[in-house]
C-alpha cells in the first residue's frame, strides 16, 4: 500500500527537519563558547524541548481514499434508463458540433472560390492580356515605372 502524507504533515516533517537541521549548526559552534553562556544555553535548549510539540506522522493510512470527482457526461445511456428520450438527448450535442462544422467548411469554400472570382474578373477586364502577367520583361516593367513615379 501506498504511503499518503497529508499537506500538513508533510509541512511539519520539513519544520522537523529544518530544526534538526538548526540545531545542528548551532551545537557546533557551542564547545568555543564560555561556560556560562553554554550554560544558558543549555538552559534554553531543554525548556525548548519541554515547550515543543510532538509530532506524529503517520507511516501509513490504513484507509483507503476516495475521491469523488462528481458526476460525468456520456453519450450514451447511464445506468439510469430513459429509454431512447435520453439517448436522442444526449446526441444533440454531438449533431450540433457536425453541423456547425459543415456550415463554416462550406462557408470557407464560398470566400475561396468569390476570391478567385475576383481576381479572375480583374485579370479578364483588365487592358492588359493575360499573357503579358506572365511575361518577365513586364515584371521589369513594372518596377522600372514603380521607380520613376
Amino acid at each position: 500500500m501506498n504511503t499518503v502524507q497529508t499537506p500538513s504533515a508533510q509541512a511539519e516533517a520539513a519544520a522537523e527537519r529544518f530544526a534538526l537541521r538548526v540545531a545542528t549548526r548551532l551545537s557546533g559552534g557551542a564547545d568555543d563558547l564560555p561556560y556560562d553562556i553554554s550554560e544558558r544555553l543549555r538552559a534554553s535548549r531543554m525548556q525548548a524541548l519541554a515547550k515543543r510539540k510532538k509530532v506524529t506522522v503517520p507511516a501509513r493510512i490504513a484507509a483507503p481514499v476516495i475521491v469523488n470527482g462528481g458526476g460525468s457526461a456520456t453519450l450514451g445511456r447511464g445506468g439510469e434508463g430513459g429509454g431512447w428520450w435520453s439517448t436522442l438527448v444526449s446526441a444533440v450535442p454531438l449533431m450540433a458540433l457536425v453541423v456547425g462544422l459543415v456550415v463554416i467548411n462550406i462557408a470557407q469554400d464560398e470566400d475561396s472560390a468569390n476570391d478567385l472570382a475576383e481576381v479572375d474578373a480583374a485579370l479578364l477586364t483588365d487592358d492588359l492580356p493575360p499573357a503579358a502577367y506572365a511575361d518577365p520583361g513586364f515584371v521589369q516593367f513594372l518596377k522600372t515605372s514603380a521607380q520613376s513615379n
